[in-house]
């Protein structure tokens, strides 16, 4: 058994040949702190160089959430207080978890079960296997706050099929069960149910992976909502945002209207950033991504529309921002 302090936000332990990090801020629906970050490093330190573990299994401690995404909150204050060295202290070191956790050398299972936003897709999404079960909810919401979907979203959300991840990033869509695995993002499903039964198999010995989650994973097949994920992602095929403004407005079904009515309501300013991240991304590397990323958080936390976005979305919950910013009609 391992053990962190009595502060931690985070659980690590062992069961079999399994190593074992749970999430562990319930109050908080588990959004990422700097302690957190760095407690999810020094556990993979010390999976990595244990030879009686084959495999990690990133989890949460609470159904409620497997994470809401980092503590905005924490970020708005530091911005408001400009000390901007903390808060992309803050950032730099999330950033280096998720290249690190691209290339580690055991196999990295994500179990989701819940709420998974923001900070906690990018960590889903550099773990080879992502299980998610019939009650997890995928989103990238940062145009909301103001910000723009980072931790590599620049990096997965381009190369998402059917203009899927400019879908999700420009509008913070919502997905969930057969979507998010059309899309990419799970690569298994598991009924709720069933998460303590696959949990106890991985950890055992002679459990290979493939057979475990052959025994309890659903198989997808033909679901007619897919019809509905390409209708809602078909707009955003589109080169800027005028023309994916202007395909969503001659389209009468519902998602069209939904999603041309969240592009007018969020941060121009973040849909700006969003666009030329994502377009930029779709042919770099995920060290290139970052790197991009990391330079327009600077950007993002010295603009006033990120912390009048957290104020409005995750303070005072009223939903009505006044962004400073104003539409550009972007070209690239």
């Amino acid at each position: 058994m391992y053990t962190m302090s009595d502060q931690s936000h985070i659980t690590v332990a062992q069961a079999g040949r399994i190593g074992i990090i749970g999430l562990n801020r319930l109050q908080a629906m588990n959004a990422l702190t700097l302690d957190m970050v760095r407690d999810i490093d020094r556990a993979l330190d010390r999976f990595e160089d244990d030879p009686t573990i084959d495999r990690v299994l990133l989890r949460s401690d609470t159904d409620r959430a497997f994470c809401a995404g980092g503590d905005m909150r924490r970020i708005r204050t530091l911005s408001l207080a400009q000390n901007f060295a903390d808060a992309e202290q803050f950032f730099q070191e999330e950033y280096n978890l998720i290249q690190r956790m691209s290339g580690y050398a055991k196999t990295i299972i994500a179990l989701v079960d819940g709420v998974c936003m923001g900070g906690g897709l990018g960590l889903v999404m550099q773990c080879d296997v992502r299980v998610a079960t019939d009650r997890a909810r995928f989103a990238m919401p940062e145009t909301a706050i103001g910000f723009f979907p980072d931790v590599g979203g620049s990096y997965f959300l381009p190369r998402m099929p059917h203009f899927g991840g400019f879908w999700m990033g420009l509008t913070g869509a919502h997905v969930a069960g057969f979507d998010a695995q059309t899309l990419g993002i799970s690569t298994h499903m598991l009924p709720q149910d069933d998460v303590n039964g696959f949990e106890s198999a991985l950890g055992v010995p002679e459990a290979a992976l493939d057979t475990v989650l052959e025994s309890f994973c659903a198989v997808p097949g033909y679901q007619s909502g897919m019809l509905s994920l390409a209708a809602n992602t078909m707009c955003f095929d589109q080169s800027t945002l005028c023309s994916i403004k202007d395909c969503l407005s001659k389209r009468t079904a519902v998602g069209s209207e939904s999603a041309r009515k969240t592009l007018d309501k969020v941060s121009p300013r973040s849909l700006q950033e969003t666009m030329r991240l994502l377009r930029r991304g779709r042919d770099a590397s995920l060290k290139d991504c970052l790197a991009r990323e990391f330079e327009a958080m600077q950007r993002a936390i010295r603009h006033p529309d990120l912390a009048e976005g957290v104020r409005a979305v995750l303070v005072d919950k009223d939903h009505a921002p006044c962004w400073q910013s104003t539409p550009v009609l972007m070209q690239t």
